[in-house]
């Protein structure tokens, strides 16, 4: 009886440890009404579930790369998405009020979706499109990484175990991609790294596929570029990760 017990309650612990990093989602759409000619705002994310550490985590950084998205000015004083909602049509009326004939209906769309999880790494992306005028809108890829058991939201920094190591062999994969000669300047087939000199980009998270690194339109070449993407392997990136991802 008394090993059946300490069965019982070994099994219990493990159910326990098993769910102390799992998450689910629902689905959460915040939109204006529809309206021809009308500044619109559509966001559609994956919205974490119950009131773990790892859920509030999740949606708080979601909830704060958003404001900053929609925000037109520097400050904003939103605190939630619908209040940043609000915000963007507001700042829209103001700046009509002073260029009615130059200004064009705003646009800010923004998409989230899970873009990989194993049993220690959640990786959400939003992709969002914002237009504010001007002669094309701007639109971009945001990785949020994860600690699932932890909850906590993962930097660069805490994603590797040497920075500058991965920085170096990084650099190696991109002057290979992109067709730059080995020596010189990381510029000379037309980038625009300041100082010359590599670096990592801030923006970068888990894939099915690996490690991406994602440099924004401008960030290291012309608009007319587009972003820059490189995905380095697992098979190649878990030598430098904190958390590699068995595959």
């Amino acid at each position: 009886m008394k090993s059946k017990l300490t069965c019982l309650l070994i099994c219990v612990i493990l159910i326990g440890c098993n769910n102390k990093n799992s998450v689910s989602f629902e689905p959460l759409t915040i939109t204006t009404d529809s309206c021809e000619n009308c500044t619109s705002v559509r966001i559609e994310i994956p919205q974490a579930t119950g009131k773990t550490k790892l859920s509030k985590t999740i949606n708080n950084a979601l909830e704060g790369e958003i404001i900053a998205l929609l925000n037109f000015y520097e400050e904003s004083n939103a605190q939630n998405l619908e209040e940043a909602k609000e915000t963007f049509l507001n700042d829209y009326k103001e700046v009509n009020g002073k260029f009615s004939e130059e200004s064009m209906p705003w646009e800010a769309t923004v998409e989230g979706s899970i873009t990989f999880e194993n049993e220690s790494i959640i990786t959400i992306k939003l992709e969002s499109y914002i237009y504010t005028g001007g002669a094309h809108g701007y639109g971009t890829n945001r990785f949020l990484n994860f600690d699932k058991l932890n909850g906590v939201e993962l930097y660069q920094e805490n994603l590797f175990t040497d920075l500058e190591e991965f920085k170096t062999f990084a650099e190696t994969l991109f002057r290979k991609q992109e067709n730059i000669p080995a020596e010189g300047s990381i510029n000379d087939t037309g980038f625009m790294f300041e100082t010359e000199r590599f670096y990592l980009p801030d923006n970068m998270g888990y894939t099915e596929n690996g490690l991406l690194l994602y440099y924004e339109s401008y960030e290291i070449a012309s608009f007319a570029d587009g972003p820059i993407i490189l995905t380095v392997p697992y098979a190649k990136a878990n030598a430098f990760l904190k958390y590699p991802n068995k595959f």
